[in-house]
């Protein structure tokens, strides 16, 4: 009977066991595949029977922390120390011995150790990476251990591969580093001098030049100013001279090696030829001499005199002037004499520095200690006064914009449109940026009193076009009124030097009376589209914005009672609600013509009660059948089979709104307010509708209903013509009640 794997129970050796590698004498180390060791242990790394396995890296003492491995613990820490080392040198007559200085560097994550020879300059030796960084054996007989950070210290001796270095001293980070180990640190010893490099250091400080003349190096200023360049604001007024004018110029002062040069800026359209520099590169002298010197005149060093047979050998003597005599003294700018309000002298032009950069400001804050950079006001005098430009008057040919154009330039060029306004205000998808309006003739003619008018608004180019509905039997032939062309507004001189103004669509609105080429419309009211225009730029339409409406009417708020009473009293009913001529002859008498008639419109459309527009359920059904037919729409079966599928309790009915998005998915072709319409029609008190009986009421071929009747049409069809003859009035019945109680806050009693 076997035992139960249990805790206890079980006798295998290997039980949580998970290495089980054979372990191998080869490693890498640098990228170099060499003997790791040569003590090989059993199954998993774990040592045999009597084996003792010497550890690879320092043993250091552990902390009352978390054990963590010495490439954790040790990362990023090295120690340096200073050593140094004696190499003899044969067959030499001045020293016998050189002294070449190290730096050890002890990694003690993994015991690995670095020399470096830091680079002497004219040493004749080569130095950097002595020993590239791995464990070092100890020297025989120890060849089988490594060096450990237990055998460096202050004052002792390392042999690396036959070559013994002397350490003389260390950082303060090994020093604190060795101490926390246990180690005792020994004192800096004192460092040997390199008798070569004393002996060299001696001959170069007797060592006399061969020319008796200072040295210029000027590498050192290169190097610590290069790039950085001091930039200055200039004027030169140059106006008191004929054809002078006044140059804005740029000074550039190159710190490195003290040279300046100057840039013009040039404006647009100066008639100026533009010139890469105004001054080159060059030191800048403050006097400037009389002549201007050859090249060669001025030179550092001069020949006195040859001697010798200078064809023969080249190499032969020759004196310089040791004295200078021949030196021209020249002063040139120099940045101490640069500052704001300064005026230098640029080849005989005086040039005021006005204004600097913010490097410029920071380099004199930081050498200098100035702290004032206050730039010099240099505005240039007023100008003569301007001579008014006048155009000629049109003259009639063409358009007003046409003529202007050829006065402008030589060469006449089209007026340019308003190409934004166009493509913005353009008709595109439903919105047709055209405000209609309907209008009636404002004449003492008796035949022209009932004529009327569609005039519509072109926003995109603020063009007006005029159309009047024909109308049979009446006399008058109707169609295109004015053409589609921008109107001028009345009392304009024709012939005129300024450009005329046009008629623009904040002048249209419900109850204004317009003058288009002489002909008075008196507007009676407006489409839908142009109503919720006007409604939602309320700042071109003031008299679309209700709240300035409403206002209106509260000035009135005295006669808030009376008011209250007279609609009560035309509200036989109490439906709260009065007809549209009830409620204007009310409200206009009450406000005693203080309403315009754009602004009871407002009001109208906003107060308006709710109309139920598809009342009857057979009419609505007959505008679908007419729709269905027009598309040849006839899969009804298909949405019952859907409903069929959707309806996983059988009971018949779905949800409305998953009868509306089964009929959007399946792309029916009705209206939103007309399918909105049949799902009211068909919905019951709980949200639902019976599949069948819908889908079936709109299946045109198996339960046809009459067709509707047409319409008579009273016009001509025009793209530019009012598809469908405006209502007379904007809604049939009005809640007064909402309207007092927003107004007065008056409550029902």
């Amino acid at each position: 009977m076997a035992l139960p794997l249990l805790p206890g129970n079980s006798f295998n050796r290997n039980v949580g066991k998970e290495k089980f590698h054979k372990s191998q004498h080869w490693g890498f180390c640098n990228n170099v595949m060499m003997l790791v060791s040569d003590e090989k242990p059993g199954i998993g790394g774990e040592p045999l029977l009597g084996q003792k396995i010497k550890p690879k890296c320092s043993i250091y003492p552990k902390g009352d922390g978390s054990d963590v491995p010495s490439w954790v613990a040790f990362d990023k820490q090295v120690l340096s120390f200073d050593a140094y080392l004696e190499e003899e040198v044969p067959d030499k007559s001045q020293t016998n011995y050189r002294i070449r200085y190290y730096k050890i560097y002890f990694y003690p994550e993994d015991d690995t150790i670095q020399v470096n020879e830091p680079e002497v300059k004219n040493s004749g030796l080569l130095q950097g990476t002595s020993i590239r960084r791995h464990r070092i054996t100890l020297p025989p007989p120890d060849e089988d251990q490594f060096y450990t950070v237990y055998h460096f210290n202050v004052g002792t001796e390392v042999v690396f591969y036959g070559r013994t270095f002397k350490i003389y001293d260390c950082d303060a980070f090994t020093r604190n580093f060795l101490r926390k180990i246990g180690v005792k640190v020994n004192p800096p010893v004192p460092c040997p001098e390199d008798p070569y490099m004393k002996i060299r250091r001696e001959v170069l400080e007797h060592v006399e030049p061969l020319r008796p003349y200072e040295s210029l190096d000027t590498l050192k200023k290169f190097l610590q100013y290069h790039g950085k360049i001091l930039c200055f604001f200039c004027l030169w007024d140059d106006s008191v001279s004929m054809f002078g004018d006044r140059r804005e110029l740029i000074l550039h002062y190159f710190l490195c090696d003290d040279t300046i040069e100057i840039k013009e800026l040039l404006p647009h359209n100066s008639g100026q030829d533009a010139i890469k520099m105004f001054l080159r590169r060059s030191k800048l002298p403050k006097n400037c001499p009389p002549r201007v010197y050859q090249p060669g005149q001025i030179t550092d060093r001069a020949v006195l005199n040859l001697y010798g047979d200078f064809i023969k050998n080249q190499a032969d003597g020759f004196l310089m002037d040791r004295y200078k005599l021949g030196e021209v003294d020249q002063e040139f700018y120099k940045d101490s004499d640069l500052s704001l309000g300064v005026t230098i002298n640029v080849w005989g032009r005086k040039v005021l520095l006005y204004d600097c950069d913010e490097f410029t400001k920071s380099y004199y804050k930081s050498k200098y200690g100035i702290e004032n950079f206050t730039s010099v006001s240099c505005k240039p005098p007023s100008p003569p006064p301007k001579i008014e430009r006048k155009f000629p008057p049109y003259n009639g040919f063409g358009s007003e914009e046409d003529s202007l154009r050829t006065c402008i330039g030589l060469k006449p060029t089209p007026h340019r449109r308003n190409f934004k306004k166009f493509m913005e205000k353009d008709s595109y998808g439903f919105k047709s940026n055209i405000l209609r309006f309907f209008a009636k003739l404002v004449t003492d003619k008796c035949v022209d009193l009932d004529r009327m008018f569609v005039i519509s608004y072109y926003l995109s180019d603020d063009t007006i076009s005029v159309f009047e509905p024909i109308e049979r039997n009446s006399g008058i032939t109707g169609g295109m009124f004015l053409k589609r062309s921008r109107v001028k507004e009345p009392g304009q001189e024709v012939f005129k030097s300024e450009l005329s103004e046009y008629i623009k669509a904040e002048d249209l609105y419900i109850g204004v009376t317009v003058n288009v080429n002489g002909y008075l419309f008196r507007l009676l009211n407006a489409d839908e589209y142009t109503l919720n225009y006007m409604e939602q730029n309320t700042d071109k339409y003031p008299f679309s914005n209700l709240k300035l409406a409403l206002q209106k009417l509260k000035q009135e708020e005295a006669k808030s009672r009376e008011l209250k009473q007279v609609f009560r009293a035309a509200d036989r009913k109490h439906t709260k609600k009065v007809d549209y001529n009830t409620f204007r002859d009310i409200l206009m008498s009450f406000t005693v013509g203080n309403l315009s008639e754009q602004e009871f419109v407002t009001i109208v459309r906003h107060y308006r009660a709710p109309e139920d527009t598809y009342s009857d359920v057979d009419f609505l059904i007959a505008l679908a059948h007419e729709k269905f037919k027009k598309n040849m729409f006839e899969n009804f079966d298909s949405f019952i089979y859907s409903c069929v599928y959707e309806d996983r309790e059988k009971r018949n009915v779905l949800p409305t709104k998953d009868i509306k998005r089964l009929c959007k998915s399946s792309r029916l072709p009705l209206s939103d307010d007309l399918l909105e319409s049949l799902l009211s029609r068909f919905e019951d008190s709980e949200k639902q509708i019976d599949y069948k009986s819908f889908f079936s009421a709109l299946n045109w071929r198996k339960n046809p209903v009459p067709e509707l009747q047409p319409a008579s049409c009273l016009k001509e069809r025009c793209e530019d013509i009012w598809l469908g003859m405006p209502s007379p009035i904007p809604a049939k019945y009005i809640d007064y009640f909402t309207l007092l109680k927003d107004v007065f806050g008056l409550e029902e009693e």
